[in-house]
């Protein structure tokens, strides 16, 4: 998918309600769907997640605030971000004061609409521009908002592609935000048009796409498939991709496995302002794939960090603060990582005694596809001297200073000639 494409699914996605669970996730999924082919699971309210329950299934259809006058001056249908997520049904008749109890602004930020959430403690509110709020008169209003909170589903999609063994890599992106887009919808659009072009490739590893609420779509995911954890050599939670900050790497919290060195390679080579951070138990469902219980090796790839850019959880994280440009160039990014991931390989020479002669196998100093023939040979001998199946080819690569696709181009030559095997 090109950036303009995946900006128009942004455009499509924007409007609709997501939270933890409901119609708004069915909804988004549904869209994906018509793209890739995720399969859709549905697990009831009450299921075991871990130390975690499945909540309620949430929906909301209407929700307003009316003046004296009977003016709505709070309208859920002109943003989704206005009823605070999980607010139980409510309508009744408030004062000014009993009603500012439950109603939440950004002095800072005016004219923006906060993102605000009661997941596990049933309430209710609204949000709203904090210059709208600072006009409200000292008079009664009315507050209805038309919402279930009930046993239900939570939604999650997977798309798994199988590849040549068992081992696979997961890419984890949160579909539990409303109108949100660099922080959330960013990550949904990247991760499907990586899965687009996964697709078309030939795998060594499978890979293994999930769209899930956060936090507690994790929990799910991993109590239900214990048995896929050890299966999983690498991969990435997905977001804020889409604004203009440079790229940013979380490291696993063992902060040196393939995955980390991977990232760092590639972002090393190909985007030369960019940061790579260690790990820190905060921010998205990285956190419950590095538990102690598992250990999954999976790092985060994100532009601006959640919490340090002003529009993040507000009406300003909107369509206009991403652009096409950074979208393709993360997905470009997260393809070549798990490409690489995909090619870097454990191998063993077949000719360790000295130096086999390149040259009567035709393969010294005539070496044809494109590359710098002298870069491809140096490269061999690289790989000839690494040859004891103890390295991968990132090992050569970070030692030999060479870059990982020339290494993994030669070593297919090597292979070719029966100079060298995979372990």
């Amino acid at each position: 998918m090109k950036g303009s494409e995946m900006m128009s699914l942004i455009d499509e996605l924007y409007p609709l309600c997501r939270s933890l669970t409901g119609d708004g996730v069915r909804e988004t999924l549904a869209v994906l769907a018509r793209r890739i082919p995720i399969e859709i699971h549905e697990v009831p309210s009450g299921s075991p997640a871990l130390d975690w329950t499945v909540p309620n299934e949430w929906n909301v259809r209407e929700a307003w605030i009316r003046n004296a006058a009977g003016d709505v001056i709070v309208d859920f249908r002109d943003s989704n971000l206005h009823v605070v997520g999980y607010s139980v049904p409510v309508r009744e008749k408030l004062s000014l004061d009993a009603l500012q109890s439950h109603l939440h602004s950004i002095p800072e930020h005016p004219e923006w609409i906060p993102w605000r959430t009661s997941y596990y403690a049933e309430s209710w509110g609204f949000c709203l521009p904090h210059r709208e709020r600072e006009a409200l008169r000292d008079e009664e209003y009315e507050v209805f908002i038309d919402s279930t909170l009930e046993p239900g589903h939570l939604t999650y999609g997977e798309l798994f592609l199988p590849g040549d063994t068992d081992q696979e890599l997961l890419v984890s992106v949160h579909v539990c935000h409303p109108s949100l887009v660099n922080d959330n919808l960013s990550g949904i659009v990247v991760s499907t048009a990586v899965a687009t072009e996964m697709e078309k490739r030939d795998r060594r590893l499978g890979v293994r796409f999930l769209f899930i609420p956060g936090t507690i779509g994790s929990l799910t995911w991993l109590e239900r498939n214990r048995e896929i954890v050890p299966r999983v050599v690498g991969g990435l939670t997905l977001t804020c991709l889409g604004d203009a900050a440079p790229l940013t790497y979380k490291r696993t919290f063992a902060g040196n496995a393939p995955i980390d060195r991977v990232a760092q390679s590639v972002l090393t080579e190909r985007v030369p302002d960019h940061e790579v951070i260690d790990f820190y138990p905060y921010g998205y469902d990285e956190r419950q794939f590095n538990s102690p219980g598992f250990r999954m090796p999976i790092g985060s790839l994100m532009r601006s960090r959640h919490g340090r850019f002003p529009e993040y959880h507000t009406s300003a994280d909107a369509p206009s603060l991403v652009a096409a440009d950074p979208l393709e160039e993360s997905a470009t990014i997260v393809a070549t990582i798990l490409e690489t991931l995909d090619r870097n390989r454990r191998f063993r020479s077949l000719a360790p005694e000295g130096e086999p002669q390149l040259g009567r196998r035709g393969i010294y100093r005539a070496i044809g596809g494109g590359g710098d023939p002298e870069a491809q040979q140096y490269a061999m001998l690289w790989l000839l001297q690494a040859g004891d199946g103890q390295h991968t080819l990132l090992d050569v690569a970070e030692r030999s200073g060479i870059r990982f696709e020339p290494i993994a181009d030669a070593a297919e030559i090597l292979r070719e000639h029966d100079l060298i095997e995979w372990r």
